[in-house]
């Protein structure tokens, strides 16, 4: 006897009610089935993955938590998708450094990365051959002749902000950003930046607000759903809202260009010259050779240089304002340094830097004492399936590098709340060996911190803005007493939200050292506007 096989019936309601179950079952048991080979992590709900047990806000706080619980490498799921987050720099350099070839891409981010750039941002762009014109033409200008170009320039800016803490001590944050903000247009398109009251300035934290309220996790179904993109717009007014503020950056950005591409036409034709730009640079190299990058695309290469190097390196000066104030034997330490090399008849330059190893330590330890990118910037994505210590992390796998757990790791920095220089004054390997309890385990990055990112992602504008830190602490330190306000109550974890975080506002006491020390500053605010001046200024 034998039994014939008899098909499904497609046309039986009980086919699709099988299809139906079969499906979604097949995929849980899929996602089971990874979740076991990846690291440990806290247990995700089917489909929905750890969704209710992220917090809406200071997530980095909660991965710190977790990696107590899990360890230093752990997964969590946000929907279906894993995401790895490490919380040890040893690990985060044996992976993002050590195999940057596998885990230099970016995770897909289609309001952002898509609908709103259309590709066009370094930021976003996937690791590849488009990736890879982009930085390199970005690290046109910020080789290290290049840097070496822009130090009189950020000199002359930094006598320029000490002269105005002069007059307005009480508007030090907003007088740190117009100083960031004019450093980065000046290296970008040969401008500086008088106020912050300049359109161009109100564009760009326009334009930055923007794109951050987009990269929010779950607040657009299409990141989980990306075939909604291609819903015609009257169906998505969401899709259309992004895509106008899209437009409006792009011709931002060309019309930054195009001045720049007008002040090239100018001074060619009077016989005159314009101050060095990226901008200019890169029109120059376009004359001579060709760029594989549309108009639009090529605008957005100046245009990275404002998010990556203005608003987090002001960032980083409100919360060395807000150490000095907490712990004020940093400042008397600085300044001992500052009067024994410098004096008190000129300012410091950046040649007195080799001599000023306190400050160059103050530097590093505001950059790990408070990491801006509190993530570790723009997630980093797998583009290969993996393996770490047994564990499984298959291709597509969002990595997360959690600076705040990394810079405040205690293993590496004893006390890691407490600010102290000294931590980069015996960075050798021969102190830490010899003082591990004090100092910790050596920090596997040459900087000592992660601050900046790591492997091919990490910051381009890094030595840009360490140079602009040092340059302006320096100036800063020497001119100022920067001092707690009586009565008022200072809480060192009081930071905003989001991807990039500063001390919510304070206040404290800016005071001259003397009147040595203010004549100085007006003095060589004479020679700071010579510098400035070919840098024309934006309109208000």
């Amino acid at each position: 006897m034998t039994l014939d096989f008899v098909p499904p019936n497609p046309l039986s309601p009980s086919f699709w009610v099988t299809v139906a179950l079969a499906i979604p079952a097949l995929c849980l048991l899929h996602d089971v089935w990874i979740w076991l080979k990846m690291p440990p992590g806290p247990t995700p709900l089917p489909f929905i993955g750890n969704k209710f047990q992220l917090p809406k806000s200071r997530p980095w706080i909660q991965f710190q938590e977790w990696s107590r619980v899990y360890g230093p490498i752990f997964t969590i799921r946000i929907g279906r998708r894993p995401t790895v987050v490490l919380s040890d720099p040893v690990i985060a350099q044996e992976l993002m450094e050590k195999r940057s070839n596998k885990y230099s891409s970016r995770p897909r981010m289609v309001a952002m990365g898509e609908i709103l750039w259309d590709g066009a941002s370094l930021l976003v762009q996937p690791y590849g051959k488009q990736w890879s014109i982009r930085r390199k033409l970005l690290h046109q200008a910020l080789t290290p002749k290049a840097l070496r170009l822009y130090k009189p320039v950020q000199n002359a800016e930094a006598v320029r902000l000490c002269h105005q803490l002069l007059a307005n001590p009480a508007g030090w944050e907003k007088l740190l950003e117009r100083y960031t903000s004019s450093i980065v247009f000046s290296v970008a398109y040969g401008h500086r930046i008088n106020s912050l009251d300049a359109e161009v300035i109100r564009q760009r934290f326009k334009f930055m607000q923007y794109a951050a309220s987009l990269n929010v996790p779950g607040r657009y179904l299409v990141e989980t759903l990306p075939v909604l993109k291609y819903l015609p717009d009257f169906l998505a007014p969401w899709k259309a809202d992004i895509r106008a503020h899209g437009r409006e950056e792009a011709a931002a950005n060309m019309a930054l260009v195009d001045m720049v591409r007008s002040d090239l036409s100018q001074a060619k034709e009077h016989g005159t010259s314009t101050p060095d730009s990226l901008c200019k640079l890169l029109l120059e190299l376009r004359e001579r050779e060709h760029i594989p990058l549309s108009d639009r695309n090529f605008s957005y290469i100046p245009a990275s240089l404002f998010g990556a190097g203005s608003d987090t390196t002001a960032s980083t000066l409100c919360s060395a304002f807000l150490a000095l104030v907490t712990h004020p034997e940093t400042l008397r330490a600085a300044q001992q340094e500052l009067d024994a090399v410098v004096g008190n008849s000129r300012t410091p330059t950046f040649n007195d830097e080799a001599n000023l190893p306190y400050i160059r330590a103050f530097v590093k330890e505001v950059l790990r004492w408070r990491p801006v990118a509190v993530l570790g910037g723009t997630p980093h994505a797998s583009t290969e399936d993996d393996y770490y210590e047994g564990y499984f992390i298959p291709a597509g796998t969002t990595v997360l590098g959690n600076s705040w757990a990394i810079n405040l790791n205690e293993e590496y920095y004893p006390n890691p709340h407490h600010f102290d220089p000294t931590r980069f004054l015996e960075s050798e390997p021969s102190a830490k060996l010899h003082d591990q309890d004090r100092l910790g385990k050596l920090h596997p990055a040459k900087a000592g911190h992660s601050s900046f990112g790591w492997g091919r992602r990490l910051c381009p504008g890094a030595d840009l803005a360490s140079n602009s830190l040092y340059i302006a602490l320096a100036k800063i330190l020497w001119a100022f007493d920067i001092l707690p306000q009586p009565g008022v109550e200072y809480d060192t974890f009081d930071y905003t939200e989001g991807f990039n975080i500063r001390p919510k506002k304070f206040r404290c006491l800016i005071r001259v050292r003397s009147e040595a020390h203010r004549k100085v500053l007006e003095r060589e605010l004479l020679d700071a506007e010579r510098v400035l001046e070919p840098f024309t200024p934006f309109e208000e």
